[in-house]
């Protein structure tokens, strides 16, 4: 049997990552809000402390906006959202 690849795989770090680290370098690099002339390192290292905030953004876009149902299926979306909510829980190790 052939396995083929899962066309709608994406290779892109999960949501919540890429929303932290935005947020991130918004409050830490000179070309945004903060002062940093070369933020890169200093994302890299503090992106995770902006995943609550980042979760914070996902809960608010539960429920699409009137132009952003009109657009597409807004049953979709809120199943998109919740997902990228749910995987950017915690983890939660039991010992």
């Amino acid at each position: 049997m052939i396995r083929r690849e899962n066309r709608h795989a994406h290779q892109h770090p999960p949501v919540a990552e890429r929303i932290a680290r935005v947020l991130a370098g918004q409050r830490i690099s000179a070309n945004a809000e903060g002062d940093a002339e070369s933020a890169s390192r200093e994302v890299e290292e503090s992106w995770k402390d902006y995943l609550p905030d980042a979760a914070a953004v996902l809960r608010t876009l539960r429920e699409p906006d009137s132009a952003m149902a009109a657009a597409g299926d807004p049953a979709v979306w809120e199943r998109m959202i919740l997902a990228a909510i749910k995987e950017a829980r915690p983890r939660t190790i039991v010992l």
